[in-house]
């Protein structure tokens, strides 16, 4: 419901936003996230604290609206953002270059820890004009990898200088997104609607397989994949359409399901309950999926004590029960849908999921922070 959702005007359009990550064993909620801003003159790289945590309601509802801890500046638009580890962020600019930024806890500043200068080139490094936007950027620590408009692959190390490898002609295409399918492994998405791995074990520089949308090749934006089982794959593309694909069989997705007006910027499943994915797009909308509402496969068991009982499903289960959103039609009987936000007009241009929060950025100049995603 609305009322779980403090929101905070910051006089930038936002195009990131991402939950610092908790420590292994934590319990709390998490309590502090990043946003990257585009469009803007004067870009930032901006830390947030969610809030008074004692400033709650009888209910335990919350009150208060996050609060800026400190920002950087930021050369050029930020197109993507991820954190390597507690305190430092990586950053991908549509200048080409990639920095991570480090927040520095004791005393709440950011600076710039190391930056990777035109790592995206259209021409040549050296020339003045050369970037092209690094449109993705995704790490397992120390490992980083980053994809651009100019179809470079390439792979650093945050502790190393120079790029440790660089796939220079990867794709002809523009490279809109880049995730860990494993931790030799990547997927790509692409501007002509195709979906690639790369094993980065390998020296040649082609992708092991390549999957696509049929017709008529729709640029993908956005790629995430199933945090449990791992040949689960999303995409969703610029005619909003979210499609899973089995990455073990064919080379088309398993399923199409008609989602947004205009396109999907990002797809998240849930980190530690994928029943739940969460998709936003340029036409103002924040869906949230649910499969876990599909009773009928699963035993009765697992369903006495309410919606807790979804992450008994993954380890309890044996294996052979087919996820839902492998099934040919995932929306029948299995799936609710909901539209976090009817009203905005503006586009939801990223979204970030941990625990029972949600945190999303527009085009409206406002950060949206929703603690009891569950509730």
């Amino acid at each position: 419901a609305m009322e779980d959702v403090s929101a905070k005007f910051v006089s930038q359009k936002i195009s990131r936003t991402r939950w610092r990550p908790l420590p292994p064993a934590a319990l709390q909620p998490p309590d502090l996230f990043a946003t990257g801003s585009w469009d803007n003159e004067d870009n930032r790289i901006s830390i947030w604290s969610v809030g008074d945590l004692g400033n709650t309601g009888l209910n335990g509802e919350y009150h208060g609206e996050p609060h800026l801890l400190c920002d950087i500046q930021h050369n050029g638009d930020v197109m993507d953002m991820q954190f390597l580890d507690q305190e430092k962020i990586v950053v991908a600019s549509s200048t080409g270059t990639v920095t991570i930024f480090r927040h520095h806890q004791n005393n709440q500043t950011l600076s710039a820890d190391h930056r990777w200068a035109k790592a995206h080139y259209h021409v040549d490094q050296d020339t003045s004009c050369g970037g092209a936007a690094c449109t993705g950027v995704v790490c397992n620590n120390p490992e980083i990898v980053t994809v651009g408009e100019d179809g470079r692959i390439n792979l650093f190390r945050a502790d190393q200088k120079d790029a440790v490898r660089t796939i220079d002609n990867a794709d002809s295409s523009t490279l809109h997104a880049v995730t860990f399918l494993r931790t030799t492994e990547i997927l790509t998405v692409n501007s002509i609607g195709q979906l690639k791995i790369w094993d980065l074990r390998q020296q040649r520089n082609e992708p092991s397989q390549i999957f696509s949308l049929a017709g008529d090749r729709v640029p993908l934006h956005c790629v995430d994949r199933h945090p449990n089982q791992q040949h689960i794959v999303a995409t969703g593309g610029q005619d909003g359409m979210l499609s899973i694909w089995d990455i073990r069989q064919g080379t088309m997705p398993v399923s199409l399901l008609n989602a947004h007006e205009a396109e999907m910027w990002e797809v998240h499943f849930h980190p530690s309950d994928p029943d739940h994915l969460f998709t936003c797009s340029e036409d103002g909308s924040l869906w949230h999926w649910d499969t876990s509402a599909n009773v009928s496969e699963k035993p009765s068991f697992l369903h006495q004590g309410g919606r807790s009982t979804a992450y008994l499903s993954h380890s309890t289960m044996n294996q052979s029960v087919v996820s839902a959103w492998l099934s040919n039609d995932p929306t029948k009987d299995r799936m609710e849908i909901t539209n976090l936000i009817p009203n905005q007009t503006l586009s939801v241009n990223s979204l970030d999921v941990l625990g029972p929060c949600l945190v999303y950025g527009t085009d409206a100049e406002a950060i949206y922070v929703n603690r009891q995603l569950f509730a």
